[in-house]
């Protein structure tokens, strides 16, 4: 069942929180710096499984935190390898193949809810009304909560049904 909330992802009560970012990405910017300041393991991990797996566009990538935090980076724009690159834009075929890792993932983890933005539409530069759809094709069956953070207030818990 997937959920339109409105708040601040950092607040969630979801057992996941998704979302979307580039290969070898400095998170510098948008939630990926609010995730990498909150969670700095987590970068330094990143970082270690990109120079290790060299992944691919679409891919999706989980890690664990303490207190069973989940973090699950979704291979949506073009990675940026050497030194001194940005991310490259998101692609509706990247999110696309991202969400259906994502839908794999849940189901081999047995995620119990899940937290994402308005994915690729920030530093991705995907419009809304193409990501909107592809998040209910690919997640819309799940027998779990699925949270899209449609719009951020900071600091505001989103109302969250079934949480």
């Amino acid at each position: 069942m997937i959920y339109n909330v409105e708040g601040d992802i950092l607040l969630t009560k979801a057992q996941v929180i998704a979302h979307g970012i580039a290969a070898n990405d400095p998170m510098d910017q948008g939630l990926a710096q609010a995730l990498h300041r909150q969670y700095p393991a987590m970068h330094k991990d990143f970082h270690h499984w990109c120079h290790q797996q060299h992944p691919s566009e679409g891919e999706a990538w989980m890690w664990g935190g303490t207190g069973g935090v989940r973090i699950v980076n979704l291979l949506t724009q073009e990675g940026c390898y050497g030194h001194g690159k940005r991310p490259g834009k998101a692609s509706t075929k990247h999110v696309n193949h991202a969400l259906r890792a994502l839908k794999k993932m849940a189901g081999k983890e047995k995620f119990n809810s899940i937290a994402l933005p308005r994915l690729a539409t920030g530093i991705g530069g995907l419009e809304w009304v193409e990501v909107e759809p592809l998040i209910h094709n690919q997640l819309g069956d799940l027998d779990i909560p699925v949270y899209v953070y449609t719009v951020y207030h900071p600091g505001q818990k989103a109302k969250e049904p079934g949480l």
